[in-house]
């Protein structure tokens, strides 16, 4: 290996690693604020990819019949639910008519520009907007009636949740794969390396992403409640920040990370209906470095992630899924040894 080979591998490994960055940092979001370990967030990627792919050859895609199926669903659990507790049929009503507008409106909004043809950049901002609507509507339909339960129990749910989506994406867009086309097909020479449009759109967009994140955290008040319902879920529910709306926040965002991080990776590999759960699985193992609750460290964890990976395709490509996942082993081992054991409830 000399020089060359080295910096674009490092290229390439940086690259992958700013997605896996978003990834991380949407793992750690969940889980410090829900303590769900969401293991369907690489499915918001290849949502957000192959809704893409839908609408570029002018099809409406099967996302759009879930989310109003899920919306459906969602407005009703909430229906029920308001009534079982306040008896009062206009709030319950009104609260059912909350979950439903905004997914109605993206969906027929979808139906319609569908088989328009219309730029790039307005498909891609749809596709974003489909799949961001998901987010709030998992958490109601599969998290939010079990948001005092156990870890272990909330995992259980991920696990089925991801299965049940996995499944949906093969009925909806077949075994076949999809690669988008570049947003910026552009070339750099930068000496040895040569660094594509898409690679810098890429770079932009996690960083602006990672700012937008910090700014939303600091400076704002919903950002602010979301930040102490991480830190004590019982203390923020006392001093009246909703847990419910914290978490279906937090879905919001992490959907919102996956489809962009899904429209990211559609032009630089081929995706497949069940592509985002190995994708997903290398953010997990961002967010595993950073002990699930650090975002600088997510971020750090991501970027040695991706290029152990470019590294390790060059040296051994048929082995490079088993070591970036055997990371996880040693990690693991040195933080259990370095922690204190607690019970699962606590």
């Amino acid at each position: 290996m000399d020089f060359s080979i080295a910096s674009i591998l490092l290229l390439d490994g940086v690259t992958n690693g700013a997605v896996y960055a978003l990834l991380g940092l949407a793992t750690v979001l969940v889980f410090t604020v829900t303590r769900v370990i969401f293991i369907p967030q690489g499915e918001f990627v290849a949502y957000g990819a192959l809704t893409l792919a839908m609408l570029q050859t002018g099809k409406t895609p099967g996302t759009v019949w879930l989310l109003l199926c899920l919306s459906l669903v969602a407005a009703l659990m909430e229906l029920t639910e308001r009534w079982r507790h306040h008896g009062h049929a206009a709030r319950a009503l009104q609260s059912a008519f909350k979950i439903l507008v905004f997914p109605v409106l993206i969906a027929g909004l979808s139906i319609w520009a569908a088989p328009q043809q219309f730029p790039l950049w307005v498909q891609a901002t749809l596709s974003v907007a489909i799949v961001t609507a998901f987010g709030p509507l998992v958490y109601r339909v599969a998290y939010q009636s079990l948001e005092s339960a156990t870890p272990l129990v909330l995992l259980i749910v991920s696990v089925g949740v991801h299965f049940a989506m996995t499944g949906l994406g093969l009925l909806f867009f077949g075994a076949e794969g999809f690669r988008n086309p570049p947003f910026w097909d552009a070339r750099f020479a930068l000496g040895p390396v040569t660094l594509s449009g898409q690679a810098v759109i890429t770079f932009a967009v996690s960083l602006a992403l990672i700012v937008l994140l910090w700014l939303y955290f600091e400076r704002s008040l919903r950002g602010k409640a979301l930040r102490a319902t991480a830190v004590n879920r019982t203390g923020a529910r006392l001093m009246g920040i909703s847990t419910h709306t914290s978490g279906q926040l937090t879905f919001l965002m992490a959907a919102l990370i996956g489809a962009l991080s899904g429209l990211l990776i559609g032009p630089t590999t081929t995706v497949f209906y069940d592509s985002g759960f190995l994708i997903g699985l290398k953010g997990f193992v961002a967010a595993v470095i950073a002990g699930l609750s650090s975002y600088p460290g997510a971020l750090v964890g991501a970027l040695f992630v991706g290029i152990v990976e470019s590294f390790g395709a060059f040296w051994a490509s048929a082995f490079k899924e088993v070591i970036v996942f055997t990371l996880i082993l040693p990690i693991l081992l040195v933080r259990s040894l370095r922690s204190g054991h607690s019970d699962e409830e606590h």
